[in-house]
């Protein structure tokens, strides 16, 4: 991956070497933002970013707990050690053939940048070789949204990693608007947010788009 490659491509390619160098079915990256406030940036297929983008819907998954922690969340059973950690989300991914996650935090320090995920149709441990793996491809993912945030900051480019991350600017924009509609907490609209977006099955950006809109509103009664 070239200095010249667009910053979400690179970082999608590198969604898909960790597939085609792992013995995994799908892998996702996301970016964490201010008060653990998650955006997808990439992935593998259109199935791993609908596995990884129910993690914030629902509130909970590997990729949650790997930041939350700041360490690998390893969980190779999942039919096992699923249900008990994440209800709802270990349902909705068994349902869709997943065996095995792998969640490996991406940080330089004390900057929490994104986790890095891995799905697998399969149960089973990563071998150490696999995990050594795993985290060198972390490693490269810190690279390049460290890269790309200091090419947006030097020469104004802004327009490929502002987009990625647009959505996480519009789904706090969003959050504000029903925090104020409803005359609760921040917490409280996030979580109004995420139940809408789980119940009508949509995407958090296109309802977090919505609302920034005034196309969707939520009220005090609801």
């Amino acid at each position: 991956m070239g200095p010249a490659d667009g910053f979400v491509d690179q970082l999608r390619r590198l969604c898909l070497l960790a597939v085609r160098t792992l013995p995994a079915s799908g892998a996702g990256l996301s970016v964490v933002a201010q008060d653990q406030q998650f955006s997808l940036l990439a992935a593998a297929d259109p199935e791993s970013e609908r596995l990884e983008e129910l993690q914030f819907v629902l509130g909970e998954g590997p990729c949650v707990d790997a930041a939350a922690a700041r360490r690998p969340v390893l969980v190779p059973d999942l039919a096992t050690d699923g249900p008990a950690r994440w209800p709802a989300y270990a349902a909705a991914v068994l349902a869709a053939g997943v065996q095995a996650v792998f969640a490996f935090p991406l940080q330089v320090g004390a900057a929490q940048l994104g986790v890095l995920d891995l799905f697998r149709s399969h149960p089973g441990p990563l071998t150490g070789a696999e995990l050594s793996r795993a985290f060198a491809l972390a490693d490269d993912a810190v690279l390049v949204l460290l890269d790309g945030q200091e090419r947006r900051q030097l020469d104004g480019d802004v327009s490929a990693q502002d987009e990625a991350l647009g959505g996480t600017t519009e789904l706090f924009q969003a959050q504000g608007m029903v925090m104020i509609q409803i005359g609760g907490t921040l917490a409280e609209a996030m979580a109004r947010i995420r139940a809408y977006a789980f119940a009508q099955d949509l995407r958090l950006a296109d309802v977090a788009r919505a609302i920034v809109a005034r196309e969707l509103f939520f009220s005090r009664d609801e």
